[in-house]
């Protein structure tokens, strides 16, 4: 059986269309809305929470170092992968580890809630890092049962539909917490945002275990446990071209990273209201984010998987570009609308793209383990150098230069793309999720 690599970019729009109401594509789209929520509980709502609350631009940012135990989920994914929950393990191995880590997060968001940062800005930060923890822990089991129920032709299909629910998670539960923060206060703003994980645990339970999982072996004894650890990342790195995907997967998002985690900052600098953020970016950027990913889906379908990721990441290296324009213009509705609308377009469209690429790099053996380590080398370097440099080079140099900066960061990225377009890495390396067989590929 001959196996072909996925997309070339011959269907019709209609074609690409039609697996958007198909039942895994859309289970997709409610498993992102509870994957969305918790990293919005740590990003931009507590950027806000912690600048309303005085505190210093350099321990806002340092703040963003809790993003960092999501780059580190790698190291505990092969427990998701393997490991059967004792009793409720029952249901399955990926619909009960959906149960548990939305209840651990239900619980981290909670212990955040009550946290003030005025008064103990230790417990925020430990309160932060455990949402970033569990948070962590639900999107390996959410990415691994996303990638799992996913055909591969609905690859494309799936990731935008689980960028929509991620958008409509992370707007609706930073314009929740917003909302009520402003008038019952932030902790229940926090607390109203817990329902936020249901949607994936009822998307486990009604569709049940993934039809693609495949189990590599059965954990009897300490060898297979440090065979599950192991192989995984044995498996990525014998294919050719490995190293050239992995330091692609490190350097392409850094401007996008520092750019977006600073974007709080200067709105409050700017002296924009909580309401002209709620509306702005939130409801703007929501509106702009799912028509990005429309575009993304249509755009896959036509241009095929390796042409519309290099626009993609053109597209949101000139997107840093519009911040340094807001920031020269001072507060104006108008230009933080521009900044915005673009922005997210270029983040929806690339979100769809990026993500199925990055499925497609899975072998279906070690979705869990694989996808983490994926996901977490996509941002680890901007997140580390946002918590650590941001927040001074934003003093330092001002925020116009700071964003033109992050635009320069995103060339790297775009460079190496090119090249393994060019020496063919980009298909040679390609995992099992992303083939399709002979037989399959001709109906």
């Amino acid at each position: 059986m001959t196996d072909t690599t996925i997309d070339t970019g011959t269907r019709s729009i209609g074609d690409a269309i039609k697996p958007y109401v198909e039942p895994a594509p859309l289970a997709a789209f409610f498993l992102g809305i509870s994957s969305g929520f918790p990293y919005a509980m740590i990003a931009a709502t507590l950027t806000t929470r912690l600048a309303q609350d005085g505190i210093d631009k350099k321990t806002v940012t340092a703040f963003t170092l809790a993003f960092l135990v999501y780059n580190f989920k790698w190291l505990w994914a092969w427990i998701v992968d393997g490991v059967r929950l004792p009793v409720i393990g029952a249901l399955g191995q990926r619909v009960s580890w959906l149960i548990v880590a939305g209840l651990l997060v239900v619980a981290a968001v909670a212990n955040l809630a009550f946290a003030d940062p005025k008064a103990d800005i230790i417990w925020t930060a430990y309160a932060a890092i455990l949402v970033g923890a569990a948070g962590a822990t639900f999107d390996i089991v959410i990415d691994a049962y996303r990638i799992e129920i996913l055909e591969p032709h609905q690859l494309g299909a799936g990731a935008g539909m689980s960028q929509y629910g991620w958008r409509i998670g992370s707007a609706g539960a930073a314009a929740v917490a917003l909302v009520v923060a402003a008038r019952y206060g932030w902790t229940a703003g926090y607390l109203a945002c817990a329902a936020f994980a249901l949607p994936a645990v009822l998307v486990g339970l009604v569709m049940g275990e993934p039809k693609r999982r495949v189990v590599e072996i059965k954990r009897r004894g300490v060898g297979e446990v440090f065979e599950s650890i192991w192989k995984p990342f044995a498996e990525f790195f014998m294919r050719r071209g490995a190293i050239l995907v992995l330091a692609f997967l490190l350097v392409h998002k850094i401007g996008d990273t520092l750019a977006n985690l600073t974007f709080r900052l200067l709105f409050d600098d700017l002296k924009f209201s909580n309401d002209e953020i709620a509306f702005y970016d939130v409801a703007v950027g929501f509106w702009a984010y799912l028509i990005g990913i429309f575009i993304g889906g249509v755009v896959y379908a036509k241009l095929g998987l390796k042409r519309s990721v290099m626009l993609a990441l053109i597209l949101m290296a000139v997107s840093n570009l519009s911040f340094a324009g807001l920031a020269a213009a001072g507060h104006s509705n108008i230009g933080m609308a521009a900044a915005i609308g673009f922005e997210n377009i270029a983040s929806g469209y690339g979100g769809v793209v990026l993500v199925a690429y990055f499925s497609a790099l899975c072998d279906l053996r070690f979705t869990a383990a694989q996808y983490a380590l994926i996901s977490a080398a996509t941002s680890i370097l901007g997140r580390l150098l946002t918590g650590t440099t941001a927040g001074g080079l934003i003093e330092g140099i001002g925020y116009v230069n700071f964003y033109l900066l992050t635009t320069v960061a995103a060339l790297p990225g775009v460079l190496i793309y090119w090249w393994m377009m060019r020496t063919g890495v980009v298909d040679e390396a390609m995992g099992t999720a992303g083939a399709v067989s002979a037989e399959s590929s001709a109906t």
